[in-house]
């Protein structure tokens, strides 16, 4: 498909008047679509309304529709935009559209919501940057990880120092996924998924990682096509030192009989653990106090109260609430970016055999163009 070229955005549609539902558009529905993004916004009630859903399977599309009861149905998404511009796009599609798809719905003055892998580049990030607006429409990437209460709880103890200095720390999605999973055309491809695992499957997790570790400033990594039948690679790692000075690992795969996510962050007085796979509650995070380390200090890291859990349902929640405000979500801009970029260094330093600093990768830089620079693995 050819690039479209982003245009001069137009005004955001006005937000919901106080006690109207946004009203919502389904761009692609598959299983994220109808296993998750669907039930997330049923259960809001009356603050969502699903008026239209859009794919190019029109069996598919028709099955989703009567399965949750959706009036209109389209297989273009132009003539969606024009007919029933809604507030809110969620793009459930295969990620060698969404940058076409989602500088469509910003110019339609919609605000979008993105699932990962969210585009295929740096510089088609950049497209969807430069095509929001000042007060919306934004586009937010899906990273639902940030958005459980053992995140925030993590990242206020992070911020405030109560835990010390972070010195070590590790980042882990070692998955499993066998040859039909790859079998979909587009998946295992550089030119379609971007990448292999680290873009597919761990980047919720990388994004979690970054998001309490603050900026990386080098990483070091390799990559292996190992045991599956893909033009990526299926095993992915690298060493990471951070600004703050931490030393860390990170590990991606699709190759493990065992799953796990797992965060581990070793600071001065403690060291915490996130061990979850799909999704985390609050009993998923552990806290390990330093020998010495005082019993009142370890009380003031307990959260105070039962929390939520990562989910879609958490990010769409404060997703709304940013749209009804026009104030920029936390997933959109430069923090969206920031996985992407990680990721993109990480594939740079594993094709190239050379080191790779933050900030590097800009226009003409291959890699800028393409997660792998063009190049394949050996």
């Amino acid at each position: 498909m050819g690039r479209r070229v982003p245009r001069e955005p137009r005004v955001s549609n006005p937000p919901p008047v106080a006690g109207a539902p946004v009203r919502v558009a389904l761009v692609g529905t598959g299983a994220i679509a109808d296993n998750v993004h669907l039930p997330a916004l049923r259960s809001l009630g009356p603050a969502v309304r699903v008026e239209a859903a859009m794919d190019v399977d029109a069996g598919r599309l028709a099955a989703v529709a009567a399965r949750w009861d959706i009036a209109a149905t389209y297989e273009d998404l132009d003539l969606l935009l024009k007919e029933v511009r809604p507030d809110l796009a969620i793009i459930c599609s295969p990620p060698a559209v969404h940058r076409e798809q989602v500088v469509a719905v910003l110019e339609s003055g919609a605000w979008a919501w993105c699932e990962k892998p969210p585009v295929l580049s740096l510089a088609e990030y950049d497209d969807l940057a430069a095509a929001e607006s000042d007060g919306g429409p934004y586009a937010a990437i899906v990273f639902q990880h940030r958005f459980g209460s053992g995140a925030r709880h993590a990242r206020r103890l992070l911020d405030e120092g109560l835990l010390g200095r972070p010195l070590v720390a590790h980042c882990q999605t070692t998955w499993f996924r066998d040859d039909a999973y790859y079998a979909v055309p587009w998946r295992g491809r550089w030119e379609t998924e971007g990448a292999g695992p680290a873009m597919g499957l761990g980047i919720h997790q990388i994004d979690l990682f970054l998001h309490l570790l603050g900026p990386w400033s080098h990483v070091t990594a390799f990559a292996g096509r190992l045991a599956r039948d893909v033009r990526t690679d299926d095993v992915t790692t690298a060493a990471v030192r951070f600004q703050s000075g931490a030393l860390a690992t990170v590990v991606n795969s699709s190759v493990s009989p065992r799953q796990v996510s797992y965060l581990r962050i070793d600071c001065e007085a403690a060291t915490v653990e996130l061990d979850h796979l799909y999704g985390y509650g609050d009993d998923d995070w552990t806290y390990t106090p330093a020998p010495g380390t005082p019993p009142e200090q370890v009380e003031a890291w307990l959260p105070a109260v039962p929390g939520e859990p990562s989910s879609h349902r958490s990010q769409l929640a404060a997703l709304l609430a940013d749209l009804r405000s026009g104030r920029r979500p936390s997933t959109s801009g430069g923090s969206g970016r920031d996985a992407l970029e990680f990721i993109t260094a990480m594939y740079k330093s594993a094709l190239t055999g050379r080191t790779v600093t933050r900030g590097s990768i800009g226009p003409g830089d291959p890699f800028y163009s393409a997660v792998n620079g063009g190049m394949e693995l050996p």
